[in-house]
């Protein structure tokens, strides 16, 4: 498949190096010619210099002929001209990265009006997998999430004493046919693979097994009506990310509060949102988050612009006893220190947007997708006879240490996998794979006629 994508700042880097990994043809353009020069020579992509909203560009690259061109450069008016123009040439599919909020209030006419096939938003999406976990956890019956005749669950190891302290192969001995597929260990999301991995009290399980098996543990380990309805919410940082999660969490009925040091973008958030409290102020300030009762917080929520103060936050929000505490983090090398520090759930905005815009590609080729604490994906496939995985050993596959085929459905029979069960044509797989991962799963779902299939 034919690929340009205008933009080489993190999204459209994330998305390259994803798609090169499916034997795609890749051309990216950008206007700065000493990072397209270096990009060019460190991936096995096209680069171009110059500015993708030149329709003499466009015309130069023969762009008619691409399946689809993404736009992700830094302006969503730029975006949509590149997108439109693209369209009007003749690109087959064209994508476009929007961010504010008034564009975001009327998609569907900007859709419609620019021939622009799908838009994404990294705000929006950080956004809305953090209300997700919020409101579902406060709302869900039983916790359990279905695919078919396989079943995940999440529940926290210490419903289960018998299984803390062990490695995870041996409680998987211990659940007989469910099995251990993730952990959540202070907000960083681990797939047991190769190595050992311990169980902790407080660690987050998911699990997948066979339907009836998965209802019935559930039973065991889900407290129902445990919760109520959430109620009070701090946001740091009233940026894109922060407005977009404080209309969701109001229109649940929460309580908002939103912190942010700019004055007039406090002035600019109290006329978009209705019953939040906007205060002007570092979040840093402990004495303001006295002031605010910081400690009384249902959850809080660490979304300003530097990843630094974001992880600060959330360690200041963890010590303060805050039961649910997420950051925003888009820097990976990060990953050592947030395991340290007990933060429910890190999201990083590059990564849910790329695995979006991957998911809009693959067509009909992937069933379902669940986002997993904003960090990892829970894919359902239907496998072709032309795929990388088919017919061959688990251990031949050489997966990645994020990365692992969780159950597999054939027919009506489901079967829990080992390293030499084999994937066969017509089986629906269920993959687990974190989000930094997308590059090698796409390796693993790649067939030979491409996308939109």
């Amino acid at each position: 498949m034919k690929i340009a994508i205008v933009g080489a700042g993190k999204l459209g880097l994330k998305i390259a190096e994803m798609l090169i990994g499916g034997d795609h043809s890749v051309t990216v353009i950008d206007k700065n010619a000493e990072w397209i020069g270096r990009l060019g020579a460190s991936l096995d992509i096209t680069s171009v210099t110059g500015n993708g909203k030149e329709v003499s560009l466009l015309k130069e690259i023969n762009v008619g002929s691409y399946d689809c061109l993404i736009a992700t450069t830094d302006r969503d008016e730029k975006n949509i001209v590149i997108a439109s123009a693209a369209k009007r040439l003749g690109a087959g599919k064209v994508i476009a990265r929007l961010r504010d909020p008034e564009h975001m209030g009327q998609k569907s006419f900007i859709m419609d009006s620019f021939a622009i096939d799908y838009v994404t938003n990294p705000d929006l999406g950080v956004a809305e997998e953090i209300n997700k976990y919020l409101v579902e956890k406060y709302t869900l019956s039983n916790g359990v999430f279905y695919a078919g005749r396989v079943s995940m669950l999440e529940f926290i190891a210490n419903k289960i004493p018998a299984l803390v302290g062990l490695a995870v192969k041996e409680a998987d001995q211990a659940l007989k046919g469910i099995r251990i597929v993730a952990l959540s260990k202070s907000g960083k999301v681990v797939i047991p693979n190769a190595e050992a991995v311990f169980i902790g009290a407080d660690d987050d399980l998911y699990v997948v097994g066979e339907r009836d098996a998965v209802d019935s543990l559930s039973k065991k380990v889900f407290e129902r009506g445990k919760y109520t309805d959430i109620r009070k919410v701090m946001i740091a940082g009233g940026g894109k990310t922060g407005l977009y999660l404080a209309g969701m969490l109001e229109d649940f009925g929460a309580s908002v509060k939103i912190i942010d040091s700019d004055k007039a973008r406090c002035q600019y958030l109290s006329t978009r949102l209705h019953n939040a409290l906007i205060l002007h102020g570092d979040a840093t300030d402990i004495d303001l988050l006295k002031d605010e009762n910081f400690e009384d917080m249902d959850a809080f929520v660490s979304v300003t612009g530097f990843d630094e103060e974001n992880l600060l936050l959330a360690l200041m929000a963890k010590q303060a006893g805050i039961e649910d505490v997420i950051a925003k983090i888009s820097r990976e090398s990060f990953g050592d220190l947030i395991e340290n520090m007990g933060v429910d759930m890190v999201l990083n905005p590059v990564d849910i947007s790329a695995n979006h815009i991957l998911r809009f590609l693959q067509g009909s080729k992937i069933i379902s997708s669940q986002i997993i604490q904003g960090q990892a994906e829970l894919i359902r496939v239907v496998i072709e006879d032309d795929m990388a995985l088919t017919d061959k050993p688990i251990a031949r596959l050489k997966l990645p240490s994020g990365m692992t085929i969780a159950a597999i459905q054939r027919g009506t029979k489901v079967i829990i996998p080992d390293e030499n069960t084999r994937v066969e044509e017509g089986d629906r797989v269920i993959i687990l794979s974190l989000l930094s991962d997308a590059f090698d799963l796409e390796k693993l779902l790649r067939i030979k006629q491409g996308f939109f299939g």
